[in-house]
């Protein structure tokens, strides 16, 4: 089992940055790919980006090319997901999760191993 756990989330003006956190625990050796979800009130779950969790190549929805960048530290076994340029088109609850394999969940994020609980991220106008 992988446990994560996302944090960082808040409150941010249109224009500025966040950065989340997401830690994983448990059997991390497991994890082939980690990915960044987020959901609006309303809406599906989408797909905002993933990491390769052993080789670190990215790969990110058009919506958030240019602005997001994830990363992550394997010694610490956490991925970033940096936000900048935020727009209050971005506000949702973000999700990280980890996938033991390949996946399509770039189209569907029902490929995911594991989930995180979730953090809210709210910009205003």
């Amino acid at each position: 089992q992988v446990q994560l756990v996302e944090s960082g989330g808040g409150l941010v003006q249109a224009g500025g940055s966040l950065r989340l956190s997401c830690a994983a625990s448990g059997r991390t050796l497991s994890i082939y790919k980690l990915g960044w979800f987020r959901q609006a009130p309303g809406k599906e779950r989408e797909f905002v980006g993933d990491i390769m969790w052993s080789g670190g190549s990215t790969y990110y929805a058009d919506s958030v090319k240019g602005r997001f960048t994830i990363s992550r530290d394997n010694a610490e076994n956490t991925s970033y997901l940096q936000m900048n340029s935020l727009r209050p088109a971005d506000t949702a609850v973000y999700y990280c999760a980890a996938a033991r394999g390949a996946t399509g969940w770039r189209t569907n994020p029902i490929g995911a191993d594991y989930w995180g609980p979730g953090t809210q991220v709210t910009v205003s106008s």
